[in-house]
């Protein structure tokens, strides 16, 4: 084989490998697979139509992005709701984000103002649901609700802090999902308008007592959850 040849199979190959993974992580966010469900590779690949190492490369992904978990012997599955993960990351996220908003609302200039006035007009103005992408919000209000929230912590101006909150949104974003089908009443425009009136006033108690209260519930919504249902918001 030549190089040519062999560097356009390597890109063939991982085109396919990106194409598979963002489908599953589609699915798993979408609610196809229920927490606890098994994710068989034999039968992700004949659903896909693609080889198993394909299908085991975005398995991996989906497993570091903490929507699924490997388990020893038994292969890979959706995590469970009691899984302590959710309860220790919101413990991180109660412990490190007040802390950085209060940092923040310290340090933020006038074009952050802007930024953080911007980030929730366009959360508020985005559907958080659309008939085609099923009882999950909609992928535009989920990256606009992810915008948001780091838009508010970025006045702190330290990049570490914000690399440690990308990931703790990303391991905690199946989470939300699952726990606002529980708290169905629940104000998530109430809490996010007064997180952005608390942040453009620079009344960091306040900020940092409604961010903790906000993340509080979320964690809250999946205690006690036992039944199979998707999702709505959080």
């Amino acid at each position: 084989m030549t190089q040519t040849a062999h560097t356009s199979t390597s890109a063939g190959k991982q085109m396919l490998s990106e194409q598979v993974y963002a489908r599953l992580r589609d699915a798993i966010m979408r609610g196809d697979y229920a927490p606890g469900d098994a994710l068989k590779p034999q039968d992700l690949a004949k659903e896909q139509g693609v080889s198993l190492a394909v299908v085991r490369e975005a398995l991996v992904r989906v497993v570091g992005e903490g929507i699924a978990d490997r388990l020893p012997n038994r292969g890979f599955a959706v995590p469970a709701f009691s899984d302590r993960r959710w309860q220790e990351i919101a413990e991180a996220r109660r412990t490190i984000e007040p802390v950085v908003l209060r940092m923040s609302i310290e340090r933020g200039d006038v074009d952050w103002e802007a930024r953080v006035r911007a980030a929730h007009h366009r959360l508020a103005r985005t559907q958080a649901y659309v008939p085609e992408e099923g009882e999950y919000y909609s992928g535009a209000w989920s990256e606009a609700h992810r915008v948001f929230h780091r838009t508010l912590l970025e006045g702190c101006g330290n990049s570490v802090l914000l690399d440690t909150f990308d990931r703790m949104w990303t391991a905690s974003e199946l989470a939300r999902r699952w726990s606002a089908h529980h708290v169905p009443d629940r104000d998530h425009v109430g809490e996010h308008r007064r997180l952005e009136e608390a942040a453009l006033a620079r009344d960091a108690d306040t900020g940092a007592e409604v961010l903790t209260q906000h993340i509080t519930h979320t964690a809250a919504g999946l205690t006690g959850c036992t039944h199979r249902e998707p999702a709505k918001e959080a």
